[in-house]
């Protein structure tokens, strides 16, 4: 059976969520939050404010931890997405479930 068939028009979704937002947002907002953790650093450094350099300290540590809660709430809901469509009573041919798997 095609998966176009499988899915009934929910190919292009479950498709755009599952190898567009969930690999974006996992990869790249921690990446732009480190970024930006560093460049404010960097600016703090280069000012020679004690001061600045320990608030920008304080703002990157908090920037590290927020990219790894994203890194691991998509990865979370990922895997709670793949439970659920293996354990979904609806699991026969044509359900989201089974469009989740195969795609």
């Amino acid at each position: 059976m095609y998966l176009l068939e499988v899915c009934r028009g929910l190919d292009p979704i479950v498709r755009l969520i599952k190898h567009g937002v969930f690999p974006l947002v996992q990869i790249g907002i921690p990446i732009v939050l480190i970024i930006y953790g560093t460049i404010d650093l960097g600016k703090a450094v280069i000012a020679s404010d004690e001061k600045e350099v320990k608030a920008a300290q304080s703002r990157l540590i908090k920037r590290f931890i927020y990219a790894a809660l994203v890194f691991f709430v998509t990865t979370l809901v990922t895997v709670l997405m793949n439970i659920v469509s293996d354990n979904s009573e609806d699991a026969g041919d044509g359900s989201w479930a089974t469009c989740w798997k195969n795609i």
